[in-house]
């Protein structure tokens, strides 16, 4: 169970932009802190059903593979991922589109989604903090292209900066700040050393904060009995209230839905039924229409235990994203990332860091999705800069670029 309340908020962010507000009435939020909706096209409504597809599927594959709790966050793969398909092309394009499922060669309606989702849903809850934030750092002398710099700048706000990954402890350190900076604190180490064969580290970042819409009474929580999947037993700090919320079951589930804030936000927690494990519940979640099974909630008179729980994760994504859909990416004979530089050769790796803590007053969340693309080291690099000392007479133009028109003339003698 605990690793499925995991998975939840993880998927919090995804599944909550439509998951369970068909049960709650139209004015769901104070006067001063409405509900609303997301604004979008039907092409970006399209994306995000296709989102929540790409969701499951990858938490999926997560529940499989990890052997510990868990905690992900399937939006910040999809933004970092975006990224990475501004700078592909050919099979290895069409291969991120697939999983993700766009449309192939719809990288301009997909940068344009992105964009909004990206300006929109930190605004939908006062109560709320949401941060989402993109970086690219370049080893210093290996250049991406600039109609690659403008993209992710535009359509993701990312800052590109250069680093000398020969320095690699200290590389590493501006990389490490910049995760802590951007997840207060959550997650302040990523990377023990950059490595010189790297061409270039993408990151994302996704942090989350919020109160319950109704919070848990700290009084009522008390050591309760928690079964293990083993079926071995032990203690947990258990959260406790009894009140009306949304309530649904599904074939291997039962399920509760408890918002934040203004309700634009919740947290949907999946409890196997008898007979069935969480692996089951991923399972059929593959299988369903989120959105429809979302007017499945209904509000119930609940008694819910919860428990109090921290959770940090590390989980390397190469075989993961491969298995799913995209392994040319990562194959050095193959992947096709030109439209980032000349000198991209395919990824090192896809990882995602994640943190959640859940307690009585609500929620706090961060995920840092990164990977690092190797240089194509058979391009000869960029040519050591020559030595230009402007130190003895000169002559000097100012010309508009276009026409080559010159505007101003002169020369310098130093005196």
């Amino acid at each position: 169970m605990k690793r499925m309340l995991l998975f939840c908020a993880s998927a919090l962010l995804l599944a909550g932009l439509a998951a369970c507000e068909p049960i709650e009435s139209g004015d769901t939020g104070k006067d001063d802190n409405p509900y609303k909706a997301l604004s979008v096209t039907t092409k970006q409504a399209g994306y995000i059903q296709s989102g929540n597809s790409f969701s499951f599927n990858f938490i999926n594959k997560v529940e499989a593979e990890a052997d510990k709790d868990y905690v992900i966050s399937p939006l910040s793969m999809q933004f970092l991922l975006g990224m990475i398909l501004d700078g592909a092309r050919g099979a290895t394009a069409d291969e991120i589109c697939t999983l993700l499922g766009y449309g192939k060669g719809e990288v301009r309606e997909v940068n344009e989604y992105c964009l909004s989702m990206l300006r929109q849903l930190p605004d939908l809850d006062k109560q709320t903090k949401l941060k989402i934030a993109n970086a690219i750092y370049v080893d210093d002398g290996w250049p991406l292209l600039d109609s690659y710099k403008k993209d992710v700048a535009n359509y993701y706000e990312a800052a590109v900066s250069n680093l000398d990954f020969s320095k690699t402890t200290e590389s590493a350190k501006v990389i490490n700040k910049w995760c802590s900076d951007h997840t207060e604190g959550l997650i302040d180490h990523i990377l023990d050393e950059t490595s010189p064969d790297m061409l270039a580290y993408l990151l994302n970042a996704l942090y989350f904060k919020s109160q319950w819409s109704d919070k848990f009474t700290k009084s009522l929580t008390a050591d309760e009995e928690f079964t293990y999947a083993g079926g071995g037993k032990g203690k947990v700090r258990m959260m406790k209230t009894e009140r009306s919320m949304g309530y649904a079951s599904g074939k291997s589930f039962e399920a509760v839905n408890l918002p934040y804030g203004n309700k634009a936000y919740s947290m949907t927690v999946l409890r196997p039924k008898d007979g069935y494990g969480v692996a089951d519940v991923t399972r059929e979640l593959t299988t369903i229409d989120w959105n429809s099974f979302s007017g499945d909630f209904w509000f119930r008179q609940v008694e819910l235990w919860l428990p109090r729980f921290e959770t940090r994760f590390h989980i390397n994504l190469n075989e993961i994203l491969s298995d799913l859909g995209m392994p040319s990416a990562f194959d050095p004979k193959n992947a096709d990332l030109t439209a980032m530089s000349d000198y991209a050769l395919c990824l090192s790796f896809v990882n995602q860091d994640a943190v959640i803590k859940v307690d009585e007053e609500g929620t706090e969340a961060a995920a840092i999705s990164s990977a690092g693309v190797y240089k194509n080291t058979s391009v000869a690099p960029p040519e050591t800069p020559v030595i230009f000392h402007a130190d003895k007479p000169f002559l000097y133009l100012i010309t508009e670029k276009s026409t080559g028109a010159v505007l101003f003339a002169g020369r310098y003698s130093g005196k």
